[in-house]
């Protein structure tokens, strides 16, 4: 049994058109199918998978990345592996491509959970990850202003997957440049497991919406939490997103349990989601509940 979960982010407004988003988030899910038919990890998927929504260029990660108020490319992003517990995150990262792939790297290959800043750049530097080179080449927002959103306000764009294999492992993984004219150095939920993503033996998590509420209640790890208390996970979720506006936040998760059930709460107009479910149905939706 195999089943995932994606995010492109929440906040979506129903004044816009999403078509190209849901034509790519379809893409996506039928490509990591096929991973996973063909007995790819979880871990190696969510990683995949949110490389690929890193390089559309259509959410505010990756290549859709906005500057913070000094005009720089601030990427972030958090990897975690529900078999072993094991986690990856890098804060603050300028001058590579895919942050998920450094994340994973830091995982895999130092005894560390999160590097930041000039760290993680040296980091992957050494590891030989891609640079980014020409920046107003490579960001499709470099030199588009800032959507008509004022600093601070919701990215609309974090990205995120969650993952069941046929092993029953399960992984989640996160990315996102945060708020549109963020105050250099900020770090919000995404490269903080146990809030911006989340897994373990019973579910994988991942958070999008703003970031302050998310890291205030320990969004995605409360999530395992309440399922190994008992809750369902769509209890679960709802409780989470409860908490986050009963504070004032805005925001949703994506999240998926060891027998492939799957939810998606968010308390904002829309939040950009694509699914694969253990019969081998993919969806994909915008707004709804």
């Amino acid at each position: 049994m195999t089943a995932l979960i994606l995010h492109g982010g929440a906040g979506a407004r129903r004044e816009r058109d999403y078509d190209r988003e849901v034509a790519h988030m379809q893409q996506v899910v039928e490509a990591m199918k096929s991973r996973l038919d063909a007995g790819a990890s979880a871990l190696d998927v969510a990683v995949e998978a949110t490389v690929m929504l890193e390089d559309s260029g259509l959410y505010v990660a990756g290549r859709g990345a906005s500057p913070n108020l000094a005009g720089a490319y601030e990427l972030d992003a958090s990897l975690m592996d529900g078999a072993t517990r094991k986690a990856g995150a890098v804060a603050a990262l300028q001058g590579f491509r895919n942050p998920v792939v450094a994340a994973r790297a830091v995982m895999d290959r130092t005894p560390h959970v999160m590097l930041v800043g000039e760290g993680a750049s040296l980091f992957a530097l050494d590891q030989g990850l891609e640079p980014i080179g020409d920046e107003a080449a490579w960001f499709t927002r470099a030199g588009q202003g800032e959507d008509n959103h004022p600093p601070g306000t919701l990215s609309h764009g974090t990205v995120g997957c969650c993952v069941l294999d046929r092993d029953g492992r399960l992984a989640a993984a996160t990315s996102t440049a945060g708020v549109f004219g963020k105050m250099p150095g900020r770090v919000g939920d995404t490269p903080i497991p146990g809030a911006g993503s989340w897994a373990d033996g019973r579910v994988a998590v991942s958070a999008t919406g703003q970031g302050e509420y998310f890291i205030r209640v320990a969004a995605c790890a409360q999530i395992g939490w309440r399922v190994e208390a008992g809750q369902s996970l769509a209890e679960a979720g709802a409780a989470v997103i409860g908490q986050i506006g009963g504070m004032g936040g805005d925001g949703g998760l994506i999240a998926l349990d060891r027998d492939g059930t799957i939810v998606a709460p968010f308390n904002s107009q829309g939040m950009k989601r694509a699914w694969l479910t253990p019969d081998g149905e993919i969806g994909v939706e915008v707004f709804g509940g």
